[in-house]
């Protein structure tokens, strides 16, 4: 057995995967304060403003809004296992491996799954979640993906929305990939349930799950038939911890909540038009430098923090995803499922979201693709970029 080990002392990386995202230095100087105990005072006022900031990205007056113990995987099975019971209905759109995960965990609960199936790096026809709804007229909840981590497609809410509703419904929505980083109206597009993560939009550190419920699906809750499968991630013992009652629930990492804190109170003082904006904007100039350099989009409907793109033709994807590692420090992401070894995901979220990477992953992917004989035209792509970056 070794008797001694060395100090950890990570390489710093830039992290453009599918998540995390580099998490900024006021973020991390959040997570080395003091830890104090879950039920300190102190603490305590940090979760009551970390619940109206949350409030504030979500946009939503929703009471039952708080952050799980957990990643965003959690997130999805706190909401899942609170609204499904046993021989529920649910209709859930599966375009990739995040809708097909929400629809194995509903059914881990118990619930009888309609699947919506279409191919990956596609997005959800409204029209095909209605016939579903026609065809099953007792569905309790409608779930879909608004941001496929696995695929790059950014997924339109509203008329989904508003079918489920039609249908007597609750409309469920996964925005792990979204939240901070593109449009989400929870209140105006009338979202019963969502869930996100901490490390990607908001530039936190992994390890809490904002959620968010509407009255609807608080009384859902409140008014099941059948007692809740999951004891840790049950929400009527977590919520009378996060409410004025203070009940002890589980011992909550007081450091992790001051870097939730700390990354929410970036996002606020950006403002979320303005968030929104920047990611749209160096999408834009990402695009237009992957495009110069004859690499392609996987979805029609693409996210701006998230972009998928085809590996080149002649590249090996391994070699390059560890080119970028070791010669210049750029995490990106490989393709899942049926896109393994056939998709590089390029993420530009939160505090990755930057001139200077943008610029970067274009000319180090140039330099790796030339090496392997790729035929890409030496500077076009950065000077694609450069001329969106002009253009503002």
């Amino acid at each position: 057995m070794k008797t001694e080990y060395p100090e950890i002392n990570p390489t710093e990386r830039i992290l453009m995967g599918p998540g995390p995202s580099d998490v900024s230095a006021r973020v991390l100087a959040a997570l080395a304060k003091p830890t104090l105990g879950h039920l300190d005072p102190e603490y305590l006022a940090v979760m009551d403003d970390t619940r109206s900031m949350l409030q504030y990205v979500f946009r939503t007056t929703n009471e039952l809004t708080l952050a799980m113990p957990g990643t965003g995987s959690a997130g999805m099975e706190a909401c899942v296992a609170n609204l499904v019971e046993p021989g529920d209905e649910v209709v859930i759109g599966v375009c990739g491996y995040f809708g097909a995960r929400m629809a194995e965990m509903a059914e881990r609960h118990g619930a009888t799954i309609h699947r919506v199936d279409v191919p990956w790096g596609e997005i959800i026809d409204p029209a095909a979640i209605g016939k579903a709804l026609a065809d099953h007229p007792a569905t309790k909840v409608v779930g879909v993906v608004q941001a496929e981590t696995s695929t790059g497609a950014h997924q339109p809410l509203e008329e989904i929305s508003r079918l489920a509703h039609g249908a007597g419904a609750l409309l469920l929505v996964d925005a792990v990939t979204s939240l901070g980083c593109v449009e989400l109206r929870l209140d105006d597009w009338a979202i019963d349930a969502c869930y996100s993560c901490t490390q990607k939009g908001l530039s936190s550190p992994p390890g809490l799950a904002p959620v968010s419920f509407s009255p609807a699906a608080a009384e859902k809750i409140w008014s099941r038939k059948s007692v809740i499968r999951s004891w840790y991630l049950d929400l009527s013992l977590v919520s009378k911890y996060w409410s004025s009652e203070r009940v002890y629930h589980h011992t909550a990492s007081s450091n992790l909540g001051y870097a939730l804190y700390e990354g929410l109170r970036m996002v606020v003082e950006e403002g979320l038009e303005a968030r929104h904006a920047r990611h749209l904007y160096h999408h834009r100039a990402l695009r237009a430098g992957l495009e110069a350099m004859g690499l392609e989009y996987i979805p029609d409907h693409s996210l701006p923090n998230l972009n998928a793109i085809h590996v080149a033709a002649g590249a090996d994807d391994l070699v390059v995803r560890k080119r970028l590692l070791s010669e210049y420090g750029i995490e990106i992401g490989a393709g899942l499922g049926p896109f393994a070894g056939k998709a590089w995901r390029i993420g530009i979220m939160g505090s990755s979201c930057t001139q200077r990477n943008v610029i970067l992953v274009l000319g180090a992917l140039e330099s790796i693709l030339g090496d392997m004989g790729v035929p890409v035209p030496k500077g076009a792509a950065i000077a694609a970029a450069s001329e969106v970056f002009a253009s503002n």
